[in-house]
Order: C-alpha cells, then sequence, then structure tokens
C-alpha cells in the first residue's frame, strides 16, 4: 500500500481531537468516516467541525465553496461498522490501554484485511494494540497533537511488528496532511511527551517547594526560553488528568523519579481541578 493508495480514512472519537483529524484529513482531499457512539454526538461534532470551518471563513483563511467541499467529504456513524472499507482507520478515543486493546480486537473483525490500523495515543505502547489483532505488521501509531489543525508535528510511531510498508503509508498519509512526520520508537512518550513531561513534572515539584510562584514560573519560562507558555498554563491546556496518565506510563516503563506524578498533580485530579476542560486548574478559566 502507498499513500495513493489511502483514499478513505476512519475516525474513531468524536471529542476535540476527532474533530480535528476528521477536519484536518478531509482538508487535504481524503473521505472521511468519522464513528461516535452516538447520533447526538456525531451530529455534535459536525456541528463544531462546521462551526470552526465558519470561523476561518469569516477571518479570510477560506472561502465558503471550500468548506462545502470539506464537510462534504466527512459523514458521520454511530456504528462501528461504518469503517470497514476504511484504507486507514485512526482511533482516538480515551487514554485506556484496556479500551483501546478492547477496540483494536474488534476493528480486526470489522475492518478490511488490507486496512491499517492506527493509534492517536501519546504514550502507550503500540505492539500491546497490536497483539489484539491478526495484523500486527499493519499497526501503528499516527500521534498528532492537539488541536490538529494547528500543529504542525506528527509522530509516526513503529512497534516492533510493523512492517517497512505499513510505516511508509502512515508517514505518506501525515506528510499529505501537511504535516511534518518524523518517525519514532515505540517507547512510552516518544519524542516530545518523554523530554516535555519530566519538566512539567519538575515545574510543579518547584511550586511545591516554594522556589517560585506559578505565575512567576510561566513567566520565567516564557521569558527566559521564549517559550509560547509556561508550564502551568500549558498543563491546564492539556488536562490534569491526561497529564496525570502520561507520567504514569512512562513511569511505569522507566521507572525514573522524574516521571512519578508529584503529590500536587494527584490531589488537583481527585478535586475535579483538571485545567480548561474543568474550568479550573492551576489558574480559573
Amino acid at each position: 500500500m502507498d499513500a495513493n493508495v489511502v483514499s478513505k480514512v476512519g475516525i474513531l472519537g468524536s471529542g476535540i481531537m476527532g474533530a480535528g483529524l476528521a477536519e484536518v484529513a478531509a482538508r487535504s482531499g481524503f473521505e472521511v468516516v468519522v464513528r461516535s457512539r452516538s447520533r447526538a454526538s456525531a451530529a455534535a461534532l459536525m456541528a463544531q467541525i462546521d462551526r470552526g470551518l465558519a470561523k476561518q471563513v469569516e477571518r479570510g483563511k477560506l472561502d465558503d465553496d471550500t468548506r462545502k467541499e470539506i464537510l462534504e467529504r466527512i459523514t458521520v456513524t454511530d456504528h462501528l461498522g461504518g469503517v470497514a472499507d476504511c484504507d486507514l482507520v485512526l482511533e482516538s478515543v480515551v487514554e485506556d490501554l484496556a479500551v483501546k486493546r478492547a477496540l483494536f480486537a474488534e476493528l480486526e473483525q470489522i475492518v478490511k484485511p488490507s486496512g491499517i490500523l492506527a493509534s492517536n495515543t501519546s504514550t502507550l505502547p503500540i505492539v500491546d494494540l497490536a497483539m489484539q489483532t491478526q495484523r500486527p505488521e499493519r499497526v501503528c501509531g499516527i500521534h498528532f497533537f492537539n488541536p490538529a489543525p494547528v500543529m504542525k508535528l506528527v509522530e509516526i510511531v513503529r512497534p516492533l511488528t510493523a512492517s517497512d510498508e505499513t510505516i511508509d503509508t502512515a508517514t505518506s498519509f501525515a506528510t499529505a496532511c501537511g504535516k511534518d512526520a518524523v518517525q519514532v520508537a515505540d517507547r512510552a512518550g516518544f519524542v516530545v511527551n518523554a523530554l516535555l513531561f519530566p519538566y512539567l513534572n519538575n515545574a510543579v515539584r518547584m511550586y511545591e517547594h516554594g522556589t517560585a510562584s506559578k505565575d512567576d514560573i510561566d513567566t520565567a519560562m516564557k521569558g527566559g526560553c521564549n517559550f509560547p507558555m509556561g508550564p502551568f498554563a500549558l498543563l491546564d491546556l492539556v488536562g490534569l488528568d491526561t497529564s496525570v496518565a502520561i507520567l504514569d506510563a512512562l513511569y511505569d516503563e522507566f521507572r525514573d523519579p522524574n516521571y512519578a506524578p508529584v503529590p500536587t498533580l494527584r490531589r488537583m485530579v481527585s478535586a475535579g481541578h483538571l485545567g480548561r476542560k474543568s474550568g479550573r486548574g492551576f489558574y480559573s478559566y
């Protein structure tokens, strides 16, 4: 299979990332099928994509005819069988290994044998998902970053079981979506999160130790390193629950103390202070 063979893409998940992936693929000319768990969430996803595209039309970044063409390439379904004839199926469901394993076992029975099965996980082991199928050579990671329409990087994750053909096809797909693709080994955190989350975790540890206030730490990292946002603002954007899950996965694999979530993070998650998604994290929204 090569990039020219991938014409129909299945997206599993109707959250912010699922909507972003659908927009990116459809904008790049792929036919897209998005599977949501209910008709209501499917309708909400289409409305979300339409609103985002309409804003781009208002800003002069997109013409209305192109907006309509993008929407026409996207169909939504609440039935998993809707992705059966897709050339590439990319899941972006909850970041839970047991859930993803069960999903890949189900996809194995549904998606045509030539189809590539991919995960958008940011941390979890791809090989564990591949071994739930009878086509481990056709399973890989394709990790887009949030928000998918804006962020340029995609990590193409190669488990031990993936074929060169699968990795080449996944890389070509990401490139066709206008992204900068990097190929990485199947190790927890891949490149970006393996480097990023010790930094975020240690920023919270520094705050716990009273070195500086969270506002001053954020200001220091923006002004001193030219980062677009500080670590606490970034944690709120990512979601503190997601951040703890990523750190736990990193610690489980490497047993490095830098990966063990500091107590403040766990307590904030227990309190429901998850960041932007809940309206309150290190800052209020």
